[in-house]
């Protein structure tokens, strides 16, 4: 029988299961270090042996279970797959509804600081007028979102329908939706599948080729742009061609190893956030545990990685539909200028390159992120 209620659902994660990350923590065979003196080859030795201690002896997962839990958790089943979301309404019942979509490595844990401002303008140094009802939801094969198992086809354009028909069925006619790494993939294709209850999506990752126009005059960004798009093709893309070709074989590895899990995402951390070289000096090592904690207390990396296989070069996300918004921060993967945008997509809801951030925009710069959301929905609200 189909699941057409939420049922409310909270994080209680069994304590044998904790009892036995620290036993493997504790039992890791660890390579030997890397030949270089800095992250060329990969994240150090040095910091995941310091890390990992960390984890089995100081980290209070109890805490950050807490800490989760202070903002309401449900699933519903759509589409035969059950769907775990965080949603909050607003004190204001004419909040603009949004929903929010994660990516790999990410997930909802990078929402947590930026949740209660958009719900809540008033009490965080805001309007009431730009309120949101939030919906931030796991994508399927993520955290505590189901696996769909057997079944293959769970790729961008499935996810985003899926997501459509949650908004719907939460009460949500009319709603705008945001994203960014998977999420911009997902939100871009509901803005292009269904614009009749998707009135605007903000991308903070756009999927834009550089307009063919231009390229005999570059500006300084759109050179930036490509020489970062060189480097991510040439040293920063490997993860991406082995799950999108080999996803089962890499997953025995990062299921049996919470130090290979570990390693696997927070290299990612260190190359995609703004950090000056260490992930560590723009989120703490509780933030930076607690998003790996999502992937391996579930034992999604296998079911994760999986996305990539089902999207990558079977899917079209097509143009939205309706008004786009971005904005870039400067250390996001790929960039794009406001002239390549608006040749791609037209006139743009709103566009604004900012001076810090990455890949991570919530979690790294909340508050920049938070006004960008405001700035961007205003007109539509």
């Amino acid at each position: 029988m189909t699941q057409l209620e939420p049922t409310a659902f909270t994080i209680a994660v069994p304590e044998t299961e904790l009892q036995n990350l620290k036993q493997r923590l504790r039992a890791t065979r660890f390579p030997d270090a890397e030949t270089v003196g800095d992250w060329s080859q990969g994240i150090p030795l040095g910091y995941v042996r310091e890390l990992c201690a960390y984890w089995a002896e100081q980290y209070d997962w109890r805490a950050r279970e807490a800490a989760l839990n202070r903002f309401g958790h449900f699933k519903l089943e759509v589409d035969g797959c059950e769907v775990h979301f965080q949603h909050l309404r607003s004190p204001n019942p004419d909040a603009l509804p949004l929903i929010m979509t994660h990516g790999w490595p990410g997930s909802i844990v990078e929402f947590q600081k930026v949740i209660a401002p958009l719900t809540d303008p008033e009490s965080h140094g805001g309007s009431a007028s730009d309120a949101f009802h939030l919906v931030c939801p796991s994508l399927p094969g993520f955290a505590f979102s189901g696996k769909p198992g057997a079944a293959t086809g769970w790729g961008v354009e499935r996810i985003a329908d899926a997501w459509n028909t949650l908004m719907l069925r939460l009460g949500y006619d009319r709603y705008v939706a945001q994203g960014g790494d998977w999420g911009s993939m997902v939100s871009t294709t509901i803005g292009a599948r269904h614009p009749d209850h998707c009135a605007a999506i903000h991308l903070t990752m756009p999927i834009v080729a550089p307009d063919p126009a231009t390229l005999s005059e570059l500006r300084d960004v759109e050179l930036a742009a490509l020489a970062s798009l060189d480097h991510y093709r040439k040293h920063d893309s490997g993860y991406s061609k082995q799950q999108s070709t080999r996803p089962q074989t890499l997953g025995y590895a990062l299921a049996d190893s919470p130090a290979g899990q570990a390693a696997w995402i927070l290299e990612k951390f260190w190359a995609w956030t703004d950090c000056d070289g260490h992930p560590e000096n723009v989120l703490s090592r509780d933030e930076l545990l607690d998003n790996v904690m999502l992937y391996w207390l579930t034992n999604s990396a296998t079911s994760s990685a999986r996305l990539y296989w089902e999207s990558f070069g079977s899917f079209a996300t097509g143009k939205p539909r309706v008004p786009v918004g971005i904005s870039i921060f400067p250390k996001e993967i790929f960039r794009t200028s406001e002239r390549w945008a608006r040749k791609h997509f037209g006139e743009l809801l709103h566009y604004n390159a900012l001076d810090r951030g990455g890949h991570f925009a919530a979690f790294e710069q909340p508050e920049l992120f938070i006004e960008e959301m405001r700035n961007c929905f205003r007109s539509v609200r």
